[in-house]
């Protein structure tokens, strides 16, 4: 898209990226920016260059384009110039006002239009609808309404609008992070990410498939981004494993399952770590640690399934000619910005800080081989690659400030909550079910950090009610938000990793959804298990972590479908997604049964098969708390294993494992 814009747009879009890159670099390291600033240039830019980048079709349309960034200019500059003077008038907005930011929303409609698609247009155009005729709504969710200019006033120049959090978390912390990645990968240290798992596991079995999980984990926890991490290094990984007997189907289902698991890993996490970290006030190094035990259960599960499923069919790699201890003596420094970040953000210093501070290293580790050096040139490419990057999030902070400005105006996050919880009649398991729905329908229209923030405005409210702590209740909505890229029937990182497989894409995302299985496990842990989201004692989380990784273990060996293989002597015959069916059912029914002795508490539908009170009174005074724990790890397997048996059961033929017992 860079390529086909004319000279002086290359100019004006390379310009403003390396402004972009010195303004925020400064912001963060020497002296903060005032708030106006800080997030209305970054709005300012990002509307700038895309509609400079996604151009009208029609080239007599493209003066259009230039109306639309000169009107860009025009709106976000009176935020900014107004700033102080448009807070202290609230309510008293003049005609001018009220102009600027009915013409700001429209442009923020359209922006979002051209990158993200007309879904997530049209859900912005159903809650300015909703805003405007709320009145007329049924009870329920029914609110006094406004006029359209007075809405998009609100909508506009109000803290939880256009310029409100997801503004303020891109600036503070995405823009950086992205550039961060850009820089990285233009120093090298992608290769390296690569070859020393290569090195490592690639010529045991299952090496490239192990090799995917493991280099995914390593560049996805800087990319920010499954996509890109699925294109990225599935480039390399995915023909790979083909070239070693998994089939193609399988190999380009195993990447875009292993590089959803960078969105959960330490230390960037996607854009979805530093909003989790605005929305709890928590510190961002905080949420770091939470996260890094269950991301490590998630690639650990990935591996898993992945050594079982290369077992079966006895699938090897080669051998690398380097070790990976020689790869690692040689090319150690590439590890230097990650520790960096790491430490600095650990030790106290502000995320944005540190994301500089990493920068910097990329640029002087660059400078150690002659054919990565970042010169001007160099920089200017990374500043491009990073900013081109920033824009597909970027266009979306109109339309989800739209659609959190007019949730916040009808009253409608607390209703919602509410209602969700009226709906699960009280029960966490249905409530963490609805809220894995709403994020799965929501993430087929927009992208998944936006889907993050929106569901969780309205759900995570619900899941404190019922006793979830709050960062743990963030975390089940981010887990859950990110399933739209691996499960059917919108699934664009398993289409992605279809595309390079050359394979069915049905098929693909079907895989991808089966070696992915522990992204659904994960939010039931956090919600039943306090110590996964390091809530307790020390011996008490130390207890559960063991428990947890016995538990994913047995898990995902399950679930690899090696015991369906190995039953095949015995039930040559027999349908076997219709025995993981009435496995996951028994099991199921199992869960359910020793929850009242797990849970205390929750009201369950069969207490009159089992007294909830007594079995609760005695099992208090006998069981410690990681026997506790490990009946909601029980339960919260076997229910979850009900769930996805039966949404899975009749997909297992994309292993081929009906086939192989067929013959």
């Amino acid at each position: 898209m860079y390529d086909k814009l004319k000279g002086f747009e290359q100019i004006i879009f390379d310009t403003l990226s390396v402004i972009l890159v010195l303004f925020y670099s400064y912001s963060a390291v020497i002296e903060p920016a005032a708030t106006q600033y800080h997030r209305g240039i970054y709005v300012i830019i990002t509307y700038v260059l895309v509609f400079l980048l996604y151009q009208s079709i029609s080239p007599i349309m493209r003066i259009l384009d230039y109306v639309l960034i000169s009107l860009s200019i025009i709106t976000i500059g009176y935020w900014m110039l107004n700033f102080e003077a448009i807070n202290y008038r609230v309510g008293a907005e003049t005609r001018v006002d009220m102009l600027i930011a009915t013409i700001g929303v429209i442009i923020s409609v359209e922006l979002a239009r051209r990158v993200v698609g007309n879904v997530f247009v049209f859900i912005g155009i159903l809650m300015l609808f909703y805003g405007v005729y709320g009145a007329y709504m049924p009870d329920l969710v029914s609110h006094a309404g406004d006029s359209f200019p007075q809405l998009c006033t609100s909508i506009f120049y109000k803290s939880d609008g256009i310029f409100g959090i997801m503004a303020n978390v891109l600036a503070t912390y995405v823009v950086l992070f992205v550039l961060f990645g850009a820089f990285l990968e233009k120093c090298g240290a992608q290769k390296f990410f690569i070859d020393w798992p290569l090195a490592a596991v690639g010529h045991k079995t299952g090496g490239p498939a192990k090799v995917s999980v493991i280099a995914s984990g390593l560049f996805g926890s800087i990319s920010g981004s499954a996509i890109a991490n699925t294109v990225s290094t599935g480039a390399f990984t995915i023909p790979m494993m083909k070239k070693a007997g998994f089939k193609p189907h399988v190999a380009g289902g195993i990447e875009p399952a292993a590089s959803i698991g960078g969105m959960f890993m330490p230390p960037i996490m996607g854009a979805g770590g530093f909003i989790m970290a605005e929305l709890t006030g928590l510190p961002y190094s905080k949420i770091m640690l939470i996260a890094l035990f269950p991301a490590a259960m998630y690639f650990f599960s990935v591996f898993v399934m992945v050594h079982y499923e290369a077992k079966i069919y006895n699938l090897t790699g080669e051998k690398h000619k380097y070790s990976a201890r020689e790869i690692l003596k040689r090319e150690w420094f590439y590890t230097i910005p990650l520790l960096v970040i790491t430490v600095l953000m650990l030790t106290g210093y502000s995320p944005g800080y540190s994301a500089i501070a990493g920068l910097i290293s990329c640029v002087v580790i660059s400078w150690f081989r002659k054919e990565t050096r970042i010169g001007l040139k160099g920089f200017i490419d990374a500043s491009r690659t990073g900013t081109m990057n920033s824009l597909k999030i970027g266009a979306t902070v109109g339309i989800i400030g739209i659609i959190i400005g007019i949730l916040t105006f009808s009253g409608l996050v607390l209703t919602f909550a509410d209602i969700m919880i009226e709906m699960a009649g009280g029960s966490l398991v249905l409530t963490i079910l609805l809220i894995a729905l709403a994020s799965l329908v929501l993430g087929m229209g927009v992208p998944v950090t936006a889907a993050y923030l929106i569901t969780a405005v309205v759900a995570v409210p619900a899941l404190t009610h019922l006793g979830v702590n709050l960062i743990a209740a963030h975390m089940i909505v981010y887990w859950l938000s990110q399933d739209s890229n691996i499960t059917p029937p919108v699934c664009i990182a398993a289409f992605a990793g279809a595309t390079i497989a050359k394979a069915n894409m049905w098929r693909t995302a079907f895989t991808s959804f089966k070696f992915a299985k522990f992204l659904y496990l994960g939010p039931f842990l956090f919600g039943y298990v306090p110590g996964f989201s390091l809530n307790g004692s020390y011996l008490d989380i130390l207890k559960v972590m063991v428990l947890i990784v016995i538990v994913t273990y047995l898990f995902s060996y399950m679930f690899s479908g090696a015991t369906f293989y190995k039953l095949k002597g015995i039930f040559a015959d027999t349908y076997m997604p219709d025995l993981g069916m009435l496995g996951a059912v028994a099991g199921g029914i199992t869960g359910f049964l020793i929850r009242p002795a797990a849970l205390s508490g929750e009201k369950l539908p069969f207490n009159a098969v089992l007294s909830h009170g007594s079995n609760t009174a005695l099992l208090d005074n006998i069981l410690n708390p990681l026997a506790r724990d490990s009946f909601n790890i029980m339960a919260v397997c076997t229910v979850i294993g009900l769930i996805i048996g039966i949404y899975t059961g009749y997909f297992i033929k994309s292993n081929n494992l009906t086939e192989e017992m067929k013959k």
